[in-house]
């Protein structure tokens, strides 16, 4: 195993983790996981963060992928603990192993930063998604003003490599917008416990529009 595997095998997986774990992160969740409805798809369900939020009641099927093999078995143990049945699969965003217009639900958090390419991603997201289904989205990104935009700029390239390929400069409503949803803002801020060209989030409601 080379020192790079190693890093994403053993180091990486716990300082997302200790990232997602967060007070602030899981009360941003908890205003979007729980909307929730009907066959749910996750992109990036790695190590299970949301699971415990999702209402069982209004989910007929879930189903997930992400690329990192660690995290994945965090997310199958959840999805036990949770007692439901979910078919958690090891893929990228840019290829999602599900037919088209399969889900009523897309469910991305933290997830859009770190994906080699950004608007395939999106155009997946649409792809399975059913005529008028949702995305609910948490991401963080580029910040709104100078100053902390420009530290992201300098920052971005040391911090890519050390957080699995995680972007500070990302648009976030804006792109997700142009690859074919109406999005419907539930909140945007900095959080306030982390430096400003990390900290800037956005997270709302995104319905598939007509082709």
């Amino acid at each position: 195993m080379g020192l790079r595997n190693w890093y994403d095998e053993t180091i990486l997986p716990k300082i997302v983790a200790a990232g997602c774990a967060s007070e602030e992160v899981e009360e941003l969740r908890r205003q979007v996981v729980p909307l929730a409805r009907g066959k749910v798809f996750e992109i990036g369900c790695g190590g299970g963060y949301n699971q415990v939020l999702y209402n069982q009641d209004a989910i007929s099927h879930f189903a997930g992928i992400d690329p990192n093999a660690s995290l994945l078995d965090a997310a199958r143990a959840r999805a036990e603990e949770k007692g439901w049945q979910a078919d958690i699969r090891q893929g990228k965003g840019e290829d999602i192993p599900f037919e088209d217009a399969s889900f009523d639900t897309v469910v991305c958090t933290y997830t859009l930063c770190s994906v080699d390419d950004q608007a395939q991603v999106l155009s997946e997201l649409r792809r399975i998604l059913k005529p008028g289904g949702q995305l609910l989205y948490l991401e963080h990104g580029r910040a709104p003003d100078r100053g902390p935009r420009k530290w992201q700029r300098r920052i971005e390239p040391v911090w890519k490599n050390l957080m699995g390929n995680c972007h500070l400069t990302r648009e976030i409503s804006s792109a997700i917008n142009a690859a074919g949803f109406e999005t419907e803002q539930i909140g945007q801020d900095y959080f306030e416990k982390a430096p400003r060209w990390a900290g800037w989030m956005e997270w709302g409601i995104a319905r598939k529009t007509a082709a």
